[in-house]
């Protein structure tokens, strides 16, 4: 992939010049990402997601204040930067972000941050085989992190019981759900391929389309409305006021106990959301939500399938994702499967290419009996002087 770099103010000192954009929360920081900026972060072990999102916005380099791999498990995130061909800087250290301001023009050369004719920081390239030497160390300090896993899971069952053994505090919708088909998209990767493949599958199904957080503004990019909406009341970014205002339903999550304060700034846009109290995340909160509503089939799009996938994202939300998959179980299905076991309702020409496969069968099974041969027979000169009369008629047009 090819990224676009911005003008060099001094073409004679060589490597990236670029305007830095800085923030340790990285989250925070990809709204304001434009094509050929520096994306510079302290974000330990970047997920997939992240990484995904660095390569949609177009970004000229990466560089990040701590490791991308620190070894705790396999994060998936310098994987993808680097197929795209974004050049990726690590272990800087606190000097990076305290020294480089947000919207300064830098310059990256070789791992070295100038500014001006000043050096402020240098990091470690992360190569390829960097990162499959930490992959394969990641690998075997996988244990440590399912035992965490374990103890965050028993944790989790405990506070949320009620909302995933009961559905008590799931937020009852405007939209019936009720033995409808449901799509739940997350802009996750590739949501994009994963929401072409199942394009018949929508048209044909008509189901109700749940899009979670910006996922609902992906909805609407493809040319979807979502029917509701489920988006984290604490989040930075929302989706935008024309796709909550056109949904049937927008579910706020807040924390339990969260006061009315917490979805005020659905209010002040003229939303009235509902509320629901959970540590779930956002996706998740999506799922028993579509569960709790008797959904016949829940469609996940750009969502996590693998165990890879599960470690490589927040840690908090891990045990949730777990749990709400052992909840919603054979209900769900991965978008990238869906191609493989729908191929489309039957259509008119397909009831007429076999109804004439059957008349071909059914007249060969007749011409092999006796009677079949007597009427072919008598057929035979028929059909012979219609076809001859029919091609006089068509040479006599041309004479």
């Amino acid at each position: 992939m090819r990224i676009s770099v911005r003008q060099r103010t001094n073409q004679a000192l060589p490597g990236i010049h670029a305007v830095a954009r800085v923030d340790r929360r990285t989250p925070h920081l990809l709204g304001r990402l434009r094509p050929g900026d520096l994306a510079v972060v302290d974000h330990r072990d970047m997920d997939r997601g992240t990484a995904q999102a660095l390569v949609d916005a177009g970004v000229a380099g990466v560089l990040n204040a701590a490791p991308m791999i620190s070894g705790r498990y396999p994060n998936l995130g310098p994987d993808v930067l680097l197929a795209a061909g974004i050049p990726v800087y690590d272990t800087f250290g606190d000097e990076l972000i305290g020294r480089v301001k947000d919207g300064s023009s830098v310059r990256l050369h070789e791992g070295e941050v100038y500014l001006g004719a000043e050096l402020v920081a240098a990091g470690r390239f992360v190569s390829e085989d960097v990162v499959r030497a930490e992959m394969e160390s990641a690998r075997s300090g996988l244990r440590s992190q399912l035992e965490s896993f374990t103890h965050n899971s028993t944790e989790f069952l405990r506070r949320e019981q009620d909302v995933l053994l009961h559905g008590r505090g799931v937020p009852r919708t405007a939209t019936n759900l009720t033995g409808r088909p449901v799509v739940v998209l997350v802009q996750g990767h590739e949501w994009h391929a994963e929401l072409a493949g199942i394009k018949a599958f929508i048209r044909e199904q008509h189901p109700v389309l749940i899009g979670v957080d910006l996922g609902a503004d992906a909805l609407r990019s493809a040319g979807y409305q979502p029917d509701i909406v489920v988006a984290n009341a604490g989040d930075d970014e929302m989706p935008s006021l024309e796709v909550l205002k056109k949904a049937t339903d927008v579910i706020a999550l807040v924390e339990r106990g969260a006061s009315q304060a917490s979805t005020e700034r659905f209010e002040r846009a003229g939303i009235r959301p509902l509320r629901f109290e959970t540590g779930a995340t956002t996706e998740d909160a999506a799922l028993i939500l579509a569960d709790a509503g008797q959904a016949s089939l829940i469609v996940g799009v750009g969502m996590h399938a693998t165990l890879d996938e599960f470690l490589d994202r927040q840690r908090t939300g891990l045990a949730s994702t777990y749990l709400t998959r052992l909840k919603v179980g054979p209900r769900l299905v991965d978008a990238a499967a869906v191609p493989r076991l729908y191929d489309g309702q039957v259509r008119p020409r397909h009831l007429l290419a076999l109804s004439l496969a059957g008349l071909v069968a059914l007249a060969a099974a007749i011409g092999v009996t006796p009677v079949g041969q007597e009427w072919a027979d008598v057929a035979t000169p028929v059909v012979t002087d219609a076809v001859t009369n029919l091609i006089d008629r068509v040479q006599g047009l041309f004479q």
